[in-house]
């Protein structure tokens, strides 16, 4: 019978003593809890198509980790899933079949450990050891020695050298280029490309920025919350939104305004464009305000906080239940607004009965990969397509909703030229869109630069430090 060899000795070496007895009763230690959290994070998004900064929150509070290990779990699982179309092209060099034939829980730790070994600074001893502990814990010994091997094929080289190897060259391939390096699927590239224009720098710093953890950003719901409040709880001002501030560092629901409801986590494009409708101008005496695709409920918090301080009520209306019940939570302190749950493209209300109204349609979400770089894997090219008729029924169905004299905000968080501009220019050259106009929606982003020729308004995160949000404003004639 073989003996157990006790770690830190040769095999086959004489055990005696307590030292023999220490090898008897020797138990392979699990693996630590951060990567134990980013391998159970990663097999949900990819298992249940969940999203990491949905679930990973959760698993951290209900595992109670904070600290160190909770900032390792979270760089794990954020920086493995931006940098994965990488990592697949290296690790595809350094396994002995097709990327897409190694099971995905493989894959997963394979990928843990080559963002750590290629874009941490964590020891590469430390990176492989730990990983392939991780690997006998959740896979068993069989597949850690398989991924022992590959991963110490990837700490032969650092990052800049795999990618001189495995990209293909740039006045070759552009957007083959750019895809393996900057860890954006080819459509996407291209479509981000198409939309912002221009040559080499600025579709690479849009992408780099695509990769950059966004910071966590509040808004101080106008009647609710003030700004000093969120600075004296360690925030610092945002860079256009006067109502937002950046929180460097902790959990945001540590704050008493943002457990309260007073104040939210939105990001500053988003508080941007609920502003933009907000202040736009209106004939007339307003009462009623309207948003259309209302969950999860940030735009409609801000525009029911507004609408509280200009004694007018919001009706907020979201078809799915789970996503109505969040925008309840977001303006269910103030009883005048309402929340239903219903189709926009069925209208329960009669024509005309709003004074301004929101479309934050449906969109693929291209413009929030800074916050769910997973969306980058999931989507594909014909979901564009899909959405489309959805978008413009929607859009329709917000200028029908609309007064004479009123304004209407079609907003997505989504630079795709074939979801933004399209969309309108589709719905204005309807029946839909008769008696209405674009109206040039700049003077409604004051002090934000870089807006372009305009009337709509096309934010980036590169640019802006923002979502790519999208903005366009239909104004309905008083004739």
């Amino acid at each position: 019978m073989t003996r157990p060899v006790t770690p830190g000795r040769t095999p086959g070496s004489p055990d005696t003593g307590a030292r023999g007895k220490a090898a008897r009763t020797y138990r392979r230690p699990k693996p630590d809890a951060a990567r134990r959290a980013a391998f159970d994070v990663l097999r949900q998004v990819d298992e249940r198509d969940a999203y990491a900064n949905l679930v990973l929150p959760g698993l951290l509070r209900d595992r109670r980790m904070t600290g160190r290990d909770a900032a390792l779990a979270t760089e794990l699982v954020h920086g493995t899933l931006r940098r994965q179309g990488t990592y697949d092209a290296i690790l595809d060099r350094c396994v002995d079949r097709p990327i897409n034939e190694v099971d995905p829980p493989v894959l997963d730790v394979l990928c843990l450990g080559a963002h750590q070994l290629l874009s941490t600074r964590i020891p590469t001893h430390a990176a492989v050891s730990a990983t392939v502990e991780l690997a006998r814990g959740v896979l068993g010994d069989g597949r850690a020695k398989f991924v022992n091997a590959v991963l110490r094929k990837v700490a032969a080289k650092d990052l800049d050298t795999w990618l001189d190897e495995v990209a293909p060259p740039y006045d070759e391939d552009p957007e083959g280029f750019l895809s393996v390096v900057h860890s954006h699927p080819r459509w996407v590239v291209g479509a981000l490309w198409d939309a912002l224009g221009g040559g080499r720098e600025g579709i690479e710093a849009l992408l780099a920025a695509d990769n950059a953890p966004p910071a966590v950003t509040l808004v101080a719901r106008p009647g609710r919350a003030t700004l000093e409040e969120l600075f004296e709880a360690g925030a610092a001002p945002g860079r256009w939104s006067p109502l937002a501030a950046v929180l460097p560092e902790g959990d945001p629901g540590a704050l008493a305004a943002v457990r309260d409801g007073r104040a939210g986590v939105q990001d500053e494009g988003s508080q941007l464009v609920a502003q933009a409708l907000a202040n736009a101008d209106v004939a007339g005496t307003e009462t009623r305000w309207l948003d259309l695709c209302a969950g999860p409920g940030g735009k409609a918090g801000l525009l029911a906080a507004i609408a509280t301080q200009r004694d007018v009520a919001l009706l907020a209306v979201e078809r799915r239940h789970h996503r109505a019940r969040l925008v309840r939570n977001a303006i269910g302190w103030n009883t005048r607004h309402q929340v239903v749950t219903a189709d926009g493209t069925r209208p329960a209300w009669a024509p005309g009965s709003f004074d301004r109204v929101i479309a934050d349609v449906p969109c693929s979400g291209l413009g929030a990969l800074r916050r769910r770089p997973e969306s980058r894997w999931r989507r594909r090219p014909e979901d564009i397509a899909e959405l489309g008729p959805l978008q413009r029924e929607l859009l329709a169905s917000a200028l029908a909703a609309v007064r004479p004299g009123g304004v209407v905000a079609y907003v997505t968080c989504s630079p795709h030229r074939a979801e933004t501009r399209a969309v309108v220019d589709d719905v204005l050259g309807s029946a839909a869109g008769k008696g209405f106009v674009l109206a040039d929606a700049r003077p409604y982003f004051p002090g934000v630069t870089e807006l372009g020729d305009g009337p709509d308004v096309q934010l980036w995160p590169h640019l802006h430090g923002t979502d790519a949000m999208y903005t366009a404003l239909l104004r309905r004639s008083e004739g």
